[in-house]
């Protein structure tokens, strides 16, 4: 049943006529817009059913601003223009040139390349090290005299000489417990033996033998505790079995300090000239103060007399208290 109207009569068709209503209809998607209808378009119909101009300027729903002579389409999507060029632009595009800089420094890629050379840069770097370290080492001899050459070389020979004939000892000894009949019996000479050697290092008890005996005048007081401890770690090195100066022994714990101008050892005040009489080779010991740079030139310039006499027999008689160790124990059964 067709709608009425306000007065009770069938309402007649919209302005436009029939032809309207029928275009009206859901067009086609491949429809153009200026193949739509004037309702479609956005422009109003008179009521003859004429429809009226586009007003320039003006802009359909949809499509983009009309005028005189334009065309009607469809409005510019957001990829158009300036803005659809700057959206094609990527990542690395909108970067600036510190930031892509930056981006291809850092994390650092480390290659396989890149290691190995590394690598051999620090092969290389430790070489020249320890090169230059060896070169500063064999400097101090470059300046010295041939004689005293002679002389350092001389005292390695008989230093060499001396290990080898403690080697040659020891491996007689073993071979006389292996070969032994009464292992006990030399055992125990053995320990006896091993006893009056490890009393003369101590301290413990009194010894002779050949030996030097330095002197050392200081009449102007610039010798030093360290000067007389160089002294006796050199005499040591040498082979010095051993040594007391003045009236005091010196053995591995002994300690030398500076107190008011004087110089104590061990808590015992030493005065001059200083007396230091070693027990050893007085081939080995005499050459080892005399090396260039050594213990007597190092006397000399603090303005001290130095002499140094051999002996056939040196008497060490100032002895040590054995003192027994409140925590160490033997580890032998």
């Amino acid at each position: 049943m067709p709608p009425r109207g306000e007065s009770g009569r069938p309402a007649g068709p919209p302005p436009g006529g029939l032809k309207d209503v029928a275009l009206r209809r859901p067009l086609p998607k491949a429809v153009l817009p200026e193949a739509l209808p004037p309702q479609a378009q956005g422009r109003p119909v008179k009521p003859g059913g004429t429809p009226a101009p586009p007003a320039e300027g003006t802009r359909p729903p949809g499509g983009t601003r009309s005028g005189p002579g334009e065309r009607v389409g469809p409005a510019p999507g957001p990829g158009a223009g300036q803005g659809g060029r700057g959206a094609e632009k990527g990542p690395e595009e909108a970067l600036s040139g510190r930031q892509r800089l930056l981006k291809g420094v850092w994390p650092p890629r480390l290659t396989r390349a890149q290691l190995i050379v590394a690598l051999l840069l620090f092969g290389l770097g430790l070489g020249l090290a320890i090169q230059v370290r060896s070169t500063n080492e064999s400097s101090v001899l470059r300046g010295a005299r041939q004689e005293d050459l002679v002389r350092i070389l001389d005292e390695l020979d008989s230093r060499t000489q001396r290990l080898q004939d403690e080697k040659r000892r020891l491996e007689n000894q073993r071979t006389e417990l292996e070969n032994s009949s009464d292992q006990a019996e030399e055992a125990r000479k053995q320990t006896l033996q091993k006893e009056q050697q490890l009393g003369v290092l101590a301290g413990t008890v009194a010894a002779q033998g050949p030996g030097i005996t330095i002197t050392i005048d200081d009449s102007r007081g610039s010798v030093e505790s360290d000067m007389l401890l160089d002294t006796v770690q050199e005499l040591r090195a040498a082979g010095a079995e051993a040594i007391q100066i003045g009236k005091v022994r010196v053995v591995a714990g002994t300690y030398f300090a500076d107190s008011g101008g004087a110089i104590q050892i061990d808590g015992q005040k030493v005065t001059q000239p200083y007396v230091v009489k070693v027990i050893g080779k007085p081939e080995d010991l005499e050459p080892a103060l005399n090396i260039p740079g050594g213990v007597v030139q190092s006397l000399e310039k603090e303005q001290a007399t130095v002499s140094v006499r051999r002996e056939k027999k040196i008497v060490v008689d100032a002895l040590r208290s054995a003192k027994r160790p409140d925590y160490a124990r033997s580890s032998s059964r």
